[in-house]
């Protein structure tokens, strides 16, 4: 039977524009909700948005079933192919989407730069399961990326925005973030919610066994992410007062690179893999996980290095606005391109 996607899942794209509209409206009608966000800072952290962002990241990182990452070593070809796709091509070639569209705007540009070195932990699974991939494959390679994301997000941001764009001459270009910054973001906000879901995983399974955990326990928590995600929304947007006449058209400025990046990303993936002679649903399984990308870890490094006013952390926003119905048709792609190349 086909799987289908979740009402919640389905509707992404709808709830983004709610939670965007509602964030509006209340900073509108009630613009003391600024004055009232600072009482709830320490220093330069909000406590209500960094425990939404670390419950965002949560529930995908508890679905990661690390204990496969030993057999996914085992078929080097696939890590190989996955590893290169992500970590090469895919951080590359939103890299220069950033600097092809938005190479004027240099607070966009970065923020389309952190979405590109955030690769996809949380929606992946859905993506795969809809293109009929391997579960499993997918399950180990989320994993392996959980690991490298950990270790390496935090050069990747020095290497993509502090050097990078100077060596290239990008003149316009005056952004530099601070390593220890961002590792420190990474820790709070992938290090908790990794451990914890680390944890939850190990306890609840030695407790509860593997079926009860993954049909009872792992439903009832996904739906977090999505809350978590729209209220940080709503936070964001009801702070943004100032800026909302000019949000259409640089929703539009942002949405075209992040389009091309899917679509070219996927049909890069795919027929490399089909050219290495991958069966099919390896393939997906690489492909779906090259495309996604991880806007919440976007959103969150964007916020606690930029602030929650930033350029940077709207462009985060609209990458889930994005990348849902883009995915889908993508998936739909997919399909038709196992029934033409594989049957």
């Amino acid at each position: 039977m086909q799987p289908k996607l979740k009402f919640l899942d389905r509707y992404l794209t709808l709830w983004i524009f709610l939670a965007m509209t509602i964030g509006i409206g209340l900073g509108y009608f009630f613009p003391s909700i600024s004055k009232i966000s600072n009482t709830l800072s320490v220093g330069t952290t909000n406590i209500p948005l960094a425990i939404g962002l670390i419950l965002m990241m949560y529930p995908p990182l508890a679905k990661v079933d690390y204990s496969l990452l030993p057999q996914a070593f085992k078929d080097k070809k696939v890590v190989g192919i996955s590893l290169f796709l992500n970590w090469f091509v895919g951080t590359v070639l939103m890299f220069g989407l950033a600097v092809l569209f938005l190479r004027r705007e240099p607070n966009y540009m970065t923020g389309l730069i952190l979405i590109g070195l955030a690769r996809c932990i949380a929606m992946v699974i859905v993506w795969s399961d809809l293109a009929k991939a391997n579960r499993e494959y997918t399950a180990m390679l989320v994993a392996l990326n959980s690991i490298f994301q950990i270790t390496s997000y935090s050069f990747l941001v020095w290497l993509f925005i502090n050097v990078l764009p100077s060596k290239l001459g990008l003149a316009n270009f005056n952004v530099t973030v601070s390593m220890k910054d961002v590792t420190e973001s990474v820790l709070l906000y992938l290090g908790i919610p990794f451990l914890a879901g680390f944890l939850t995983r190990y306890f609840f399974i030695k407790t509860k066994g593997t079926e009860w955990y993954n049909r009872i326990f792992v439903p009832k928590i996904s739906p977090i992410t999505l809350y978590a995600l729209l209220f940080t929304i709503i936070l964001m947007f009801s702070l943004k007062g100032d800026k909302i006449i000019e949000l259409p058209m640089d929703v539009l400025k942002v949405s075209i690179p992040l389009i091309i990046y899917f679509v070219l990303m996927f049909f890069v993936s795919f027929f490399i893999n089909k050219a290495l002679k991958i069966p099919y649903d390896k393939n997906a399984s690489i492909a779906f996980t090259a495309t996604g990308n991880n806007f919440e870890l976007a959103i969150a490094v964007s916020i606690a290095i930029f602030g929650i006013h930033s350029p940077q952390a709207f462009v985060g926003v609209i990458g889930p606005l994005v990348e849902v119905p883009v995915l889908i048709l993508l998936v739909k792609t997919s399909l038709r391109l196992k029934k033409r190349y594989y049957l």
